[in-house]
């Protein structure tokens, strides 16, 4: 799990530096059920979910503004038609989970949730990021509703359930949802990123608040055991190996106990880890 999480970090700090984007950023795969609801129409490596309901359907994220067409592309796969999405969510406003947003939203007409801070960023494109300046632009985009941290997002049968985690960016929003598997209820958690790609954390001039916001949210999620452990990143949850065998008939692989609290385990001591080097130069 640790060589997971250090893996899709460093290929968010190569993504800014390099002139091509990694190639599982865009690498198409299969649409496929995960649990209950719940569809994967990201790629190898960015996630976006698709939900579908008895009143239309909720897609959270959609990776790269390249990534759109695929999206909506795995969208019909499915054999749902996209314009029965309603709704779009957010995790947060970098490029590589809002990048195709705008496009996605005009094509669909979906009404678009959002936290107030990610909104800011969304509306400048990303540029000006605290920590990425204007290095990843994407087609800035504005939301029709503001979000409240603890707001439940209801379309027909569907609730999504926004928990704020900021730290990662100001307004990132972690979502939960309860599917049903085998007439069992099952706490599926969407997980926003909390890695500190090249950040500062100690005496940030730009996000002061940084590390008490992180801190928070991680006090926040370890109040959380999710029966299903979800991320915008394949890469943090094992996507590819839990596909595989999904598709080998081996039970389902997504449903693992106590898999989010590990992960939260290896993320926290990461950070701390991080903060002490930056405290460490500071002296």
């Amino acid at each position: 799990m640790k060589q997971l999480l250090v893996s899709a970090t460093l290929l968010f700090c190569v993504s800014l530096t390099a002139a091509e984007i990694p190639s599982s950023w865009t690498k198409p795969v299969d649409p496929v059920r995960i649990v209950g609801n719940i569809h994967y129409v990201g790629t190898a490596e960015l996630g976006a979910y698709l939900l579908v309901g008895d009143e239309g359907a909720i897609l959270l994220d959609v990776p790269l503004e390249e990534n759109a067409s695929l999206v909506l592309k795995n969208i019909e796969a499915l054999g749902v038609d996209p314009a029965t999405v309603r709704i779009l969510l957010n995790s947060h406003a970098h490029f590589d989970h809002a990048g195709g947003i705008a496009a996605v939203k005009k094509a669909t007409g979906a009404r678009l949730f959002l936290s107030a801070p990610d909104s800011e960023l969304a509306a400048r494109g990303g540029l000006n990021d605290f920590a990425f300046g204007d290095r990843v632009p994407y087609p800035p985009f504005a939301p029709d509703s503001i979000l409240k941290d603890g707001e439940t997002v209801r379309l027909g049968d569907l609730a999504m359930t926004a928990v704020f985690t900021p730290g990662h960016t100001r307004g990132c929003t972690t979502w939960r949802t309860t599917v049903v598997e085998n007439d069992e209820p099952l706490d599926v958690v969407f997980l926003c990123s909390v890695t500190a790609p090249g950040y500062t954390l100690v005496d940030n001039e730009k996000y002061p608040e940084i590390l008490d916001d992180y801190r928070r949210s991680f006090e926040t999620l370890r109040g959380i055991d999710p029966d299903v452990f979800l991320a915008n990143h394949g890469s943090f949850f094992d996507l590819t190996t839990k596909v595989q065998q999904l598709k080998a008939g081996k039970g389902n692989p997504f449903i693992v106990r106590g898999e989010f609290a590990s992960y939260l385990t290896t993320a926290w001591k990461q950070l701390e880890d991080e903060v002490a080097k930056q405290s460490a130069s500071c002296h």
